[in-house]
């Protein structure tokens, strides 16, 4: 019997009963426990912090802004905690920014692009330092600000349009003219305006048709517009409709209704003609207005057509005054479908092309904006129609990734064929650093909240990190194949691609889609009240009275869409 006493005493100090016949005891209990607690949270609390302390010393080293990275704090109505994921991929890109930028700065300041191989720069816009004015935004959204200080001191005291140069109508209004206008959306510096003003009266004569639709060139210093002789004389489509956001923008923004009267007389003519299943060639006459027999593309030379018959209702606020071109643009869609097939054996969609009755089993890259574009505009549906389109649109970028994912570099060609049994095979294989399918990505990520978009995105900003990078700036491919260099920096790398790569990894609050009509460039304009009044058409032309709009909320332009950190 002694064994089991002997047990009982020791199990004694377990039983509740002994503690509260001896209450002294039951305190140094309660103490201890209170200490040895503390003790434990404490050293966690030690070792997160240790942790936090390591992933700001590891992201200071990548030139990560450590105050964004804190202890966390009970989120407030109008902060946000960060993904220390997309902080890093975001300082990543924006470094790729630094990269192009000095490279250029360094080698070609002033001229239009940089030929990183060579170590020169180019003039294929007349001169007019295009990477400079495409990359003012880039350079602001990033908070680049010493850059942007002396891009807006190259533009104040050297960007001159007086050039006896035969200027891209098209090229000119997207890059220049929106670059402009989002720099001075972003900034208020009214040097931008100015400026906007000055090039948008040089390209105004190109509208003067007896048709009202545009020329696609001009001459900057004489006026002198016309068409190209490889056009047939006809004017192109996705030139002619791509310049209502810029010209409406800049006529809000001045009060001078000029510059909208001429863009959305063209989209009144187009009208007259616009067909039952909103599809129109590339080619217009600009002297009667009529179509003239070629392809039906969503690709080169349609594409941004399309896309602006959708944001410039958006740009409208989506009010009646507007309410036109999100008609247009839902024909057009319904058109989009009947030029939809997929592939086999992976079912892969993807865009045809169409002349006459004939579908073409081809797909640019360039046509993959259309994913973001029909996300964006899927919410302006019911909800049986929203939810095809924008299943249309995921099914699409997967496509358009997977022109990514299909070749040895991880970079898309040009363009792509479909054949029965064998999915997808690269047409022309060379990349320019395009940024269709990164943008559509964005797009997707903020409408969805689904994060594998940012995986795609990230991997082909890594294999852009790959096989694009070189010590003096980035380079395409002349084959996606084989990865031989090309010796170009294009324009649009710096004002799109790595724009909607930040973008992408960035709070949906920076640069809302609320606030900003991004246009074809990817240039940020920002969405002001609609205050024109449409009085109808006079001699067959838009006639508008217009308000010039009061920037009295101009400081909160700057500042609405920056991300709010907790601190």
């Amino acid at each position: 019997m002694a064994p089991r006493s002997r047990s009982s005493n020791r199990w004694r100090f377990l039983q509740l009963a002994y503690y509260l016949k001896r209450p002294k005891r039951l305190a140094l209990l309660f103490i201890s426990f209170v200490s040895v607690s503390f003790i434990v949270w404490d050293r966690q609390t030690l070792t997160r912090e240790h942790e936090l302390q390591e992933l700001k010393n590891y992201l200071s080293n990548t030139g990560v802004n450590v105050d964004l990275i804190s202890k966390p704090k009970s989120p407030s109505k109008n902060s946000i905690q960060e993904d220390p994921i997309d902080i890093h991929r975001r300082e990543k890109v924006k470094e790729a920014m630094l990269h192009a930028w000095t490279s250029y700065e360094k080698y070609a300041w002033g001229h239009d692009e940089l030929q990183p191989q060579s170590k020169n720069g180019v003039d294929q816009f007349g001169g007019l330092g295009a990477t400079i004015v495409d990359s003012l935004d880039t350079l602001y959204i990033m908070g680049l600000h010493q850059q942007f200080q002396k891009a807006t001191e190259w533009v104040a005291n050297s960007l001159d349009f007086n050039k006896d140069y035969d200027a891209s109508v098209f090229e000119t209004t997207i890059r220049v003219v929106g670059g402009l206008l989002s720099a001075y959306d972003l900034s208020g510096n009214k040097v931008f305006l100015d400026k906007a003003r000055d090039i948008a009266d040089r390209l105004l004569p190109a509208w003067d048709t007896p048709s009202g639709i545009p020329y696609t060139t001009i001459n900057l210093a004489r006026g002198k517009a016309h068409n190209p002789g490889w056009t047939g004389g006809n004017s192109i489509l996705a030139d002619l409709g791509t310049e209502q956001l810029e010209f409406i923008a800049l006529s809000q923004r001045t009060g001078d209704p000029k510059y909208q009267k001429k863009v959305e007389n063209a989209i009144f003519q187009l009208k007259k003609i616009f067909p039952s299943d909103g599809l129109l060639p590339i080619y217009i006459n600009p002297h009667t207005g009529s179509k003239s027999h070629s392809q039906i593309t969503f690709g080169a030379m349609g594409d941004s057509f399309y896309e602006y018959l959708l944001k410039s209702w958006i740009q409208g606020n989506k009010t009646e005054a507007v309410q036109h071109y999100r008609k247009m643009w839902e024909t057009s869609m319904q058109g989009l479908l009947g030029l939809i097939r997929r592939s086999t054996p992976s079912s892969f969609a993807y865009i045809c092309e169409k002349t006459d009755d004939y579908l073409s089993d081809k797909m640019d890259e360039l046509a993959c904006f259309a994913p973001g574009m029909l996300a964006l505009g899927s919410s302006g549906y019911g909800p049986e129609d929203a939810e095809k389109f924008l299943s249309l649109a995921k099914e699409l970028a997967w496509t358009c990734y997977n022109f990514y994912q299909s070749t040895p570099t991880k970079l898309a060609g040009e363009n792509y064929y479909f054949h029965s049994g064998q999915d997808m095979t690269v047409g022309t294989s060379w990349n320019i650093l395009r940024p269709e399918t990164v943008e559509s990505l964005m797009y997707l990520w903020r409408l969805t909240g689904n994060k594998t978009y940012q995986e795609w995105g990230w991997n082909i900003f890594q294999a852009f990190e790959k096989n694009s990078r070189i010590e003096s700036g980035y380079v395409g491919l002349r084959d996606v194949n084989s990865g031989v260099k090309d010796d170009m920096m294009q324009s649009f790398f710096l004002a799109e691609t790595l724009k909607y790569l930040y973008l992408l990894f960035s709070p949906p609050s920076h640069i809302s889609f609320d606030e900003w009509v991004f246009n074809t460039e990817a240039h940020p304009l920002k969405i002001l009240p609609r205050t024109d009044t449409f009085t109808g058409f006079v001699n067959g032309e838009v006639s508008v009275s217009h308000e010039r709009p009061r920037r009295t909320d101009h400081s909160l332009g700057r500042k609405e869409g920056r991300e709010r950190i907790v601190h």
